[in-house]
């Protein structure tokens, strides 16, 4: 007889996108999830002890996941307008692909962002952190005008919103969006290059 595959709370996690992939955020259950895990719902219990728990672990993975690659995108070493570009189109990428491969458990995920704002608090600082440390880079090398990197960082997160919230997914499939983001793109680099006001 094979041993049993051990409970892990990455196997909790999964099992719990297809639960909610199959029933939704407001029907899906724990014990769903045990169900579907061949448990008892009390050992997914011991792993998030409660519901929202679970639900708050769910969204930061999904939130997680493009966090190495643009990661090591900021800490390249290409100049920085290059870099701030890719990681850029990275993200809309990664976005756009979550919003097309999975539509169900996209709208999911949405309800779920919607009431874990703390996770997308830290999941911004994250994002925000490595724009910036791309910003510090750039100055340092003159690529960039001197400005506050962090402040310069949330500003770029503010000014691609549409490329990256959710809240704007129905517009990523139109024909024009790769033009309309290579435009902000290039307005962004054309404003860091720029030399400061005296």
């Amino acid at each position: 007889m094979p041993p049993e595959t051990p409970l892990t709370p990455d196997r909790i996690l999964e099992a719990t996108e297809e639960v909610l992939r199959r029933y939704g955020p407001a029907k899906a259950t724990v014990v769903d999830v045990a169900r579907a895990l061949g448990v008892s719902h009390g050992s997914v219990y011991r792993h998030f002890r409660t519901k929202a728990a679970l639900r708050e672990a769910v969204t930061e993975r999904w939130l997680d996941q493009a966090h190495d690659q643009l990661s090591a995108i900021s800490r390249a070493g290409a100049p920085a307008a290059e870099r701030l570009r890719d990681w850029l189109t990275a993200l809309f990428a990664a976005k756009r692909r979550k919003a097309g491969d999975d539509p169900e458990l996209f709208a999911t995920y949405l309800a779920l962002v919607a009431e874990n704002s703390a996770t997308v608090a830290r999941h911004i600082e994250t994002m925000t952190g490595q724009l910036a440390t791309i910003v510090e880079s750039g100055v340092a090398r003159g690529e960039f005008a001197p400005r506050d990197a962090h402040r310069t960082a949330r500003a770029l997160w503010d000014a691609t919103g549409r490329f990256h919230d959710p809240v704007y997914a129905a517009e990523w499939s139109d024909p024009q969006v790769e033009t309309a983001f290579g435009a902000v793109c290039d307005l962004l680099l054309n404003g860091l290059r720029a030399q400061a006001v005296p």
